[in-house]
């Protein structure tokens, strides 16, 4: 079995700091990984990838070639859907040994994940390759400080999961870079509670009488079914970083079979199954 993460999120969020620090802490582990760069807009690394799709199409292909002229966005669209058209390619580069595990670090364009069909059909190659795959969202905790930003990210954040149908764990990252009035207000949104996530709502604007009853409905479907859910992150901590990679470990079942501890037993015989028995009564 081989096991993957798929490092998605909006530009900025951390993607590639959170690759580097989660493969550095596997290697300390004593474990292999491989890190592998998925954007093709991607200029530096805090990580040496090793697979890297700039090596079949960078996005400046996409941006000058003559015919297709796109801006940023449709180029980084274009080149997703030009890797999955040469799927060969990515096989080949990762190779088929068992026990892989691989982190990808995907471009910063939040409509691949949210509503286009790109990713999932990366991640469908994968688990036809023989991956077991997670997809791993993360969304900068300093703007989720307040209530409306909170639920925006949220549902941000159940569009991807429903858009994938994957395995998934929602990330605040940056959570060092938090001050500690920021730090406490944002703890009261972990755990959803509708009063909590609407307190910021202003009811006195145009914008808020509006569609106050919208926003209080939203609330209540997050409170009410508990959809989503965030899990902290200090990359600054290794405690932290070791949490986070335990739960994703355990969705993905990645060292399952090093953990299974067999104990042999002698089998009671009957007589002194039937005195333990009596022993009962």
């Amino acid at each position: 079995m081989r096991y993957a993460q798929l490092v998605m999120g909006p530009a900025g969020s951390g993607k590639s700091t959170y690759c580097s620090a989660v493969s550095q802490h596997i290697e300390n582990e004593k474990n292999s990984v491989i890190v592998v760069n998925l954007d093709p807009a991607a200029e530096h690394f805090e990580y040496t990838p090793t697979v890297d799709i700039r090596e079949l199409i960078h996005i400046d292909d996409a941006m000058e070639d003559e015919l297709l002229h796109f801006g940023p966005n449709g180029g980084l669209v274009f080149c997703m859907e030009y890797l999955i058209e040469n799927q060969e390619w990515l096989k080949d580069q990762l190779g088929d040994d068992d026990d892989d595990y691989v982190i990808f670090d995907l471009p910063g364009q939040i409509e691949l994940y949210t509503h286009m069909k790109t990713v999932k059909q990366l991640a469908e190659l994968l688990q036809n390759w023989g991956f077991n795959v997670c997809s791993v969202m993360l969304i900068d905790s300093q703007f989720m400080v307040d209530g409306p930003k909170f639920i925006s990210g949220t549902m941000a954040a159940l569009s991807v999961m429903i858009n994938l149908e994957l395995p998934h764990i929602n990330v605040l990252s940056k959570m060092d870079l938090l001050s500690k009035t920021a730090r406490k207000h944002l703890d009261s949104y972990l755990e959803p509670d509708t009063r909590a996530l609407l307190s910021d709502v202003k009811n006195n604007t145009t914008w808020g009488k509006k569609y106050r009853h919208l926003s209080n409905r939203i609330g209540q479907m997050i409170e009410d079914y508990s959809l989503v859910q965030f899990v902290p992150l200090n990359i600054k901590d290794e405690n932290s970083i070791s949490d986070l990679q335990l739960t994703i470990n355990t969705m993905i079942q990645y060292g399952e079979d090093q953990d299974v501890r067999m104990t042999d037993f002698d089998q009671l015989d009957e007589d002194d199954t039937a005195e333990g028995a009596e022993s009962y009564d």
